[in-house]
């Protein structure tokens, strides 16, 4: 199943907001909620993560 570019845009915004506005909490932590939260898998949040941090350095 595909999804949407625009949603998939979304989520990584959320992901990467909810990270930065919870820098406190240890990584652990916050892959946790952000799974529960999403319905999806850590290994996606961490590949979000990743992809961000990639983005970020390249801008």
């Amino acid at each position: 199943m595909r999804r949407s570019k625009s949603l998939l845009d979304r989520r990584r915004n959320f992901v990467m907001e909810y990270i930065n506005s919870n820098q406190a909490k240890q990584m652990k932590v916050v892959v946790l909620e952000l799974s529960e939260k999403l319905f999806i898998t850590e290994r996606t949040i961490y590949k979000i993560i990743n992809e961000g941090l990639s983005l970020s350095h390249v801008s």
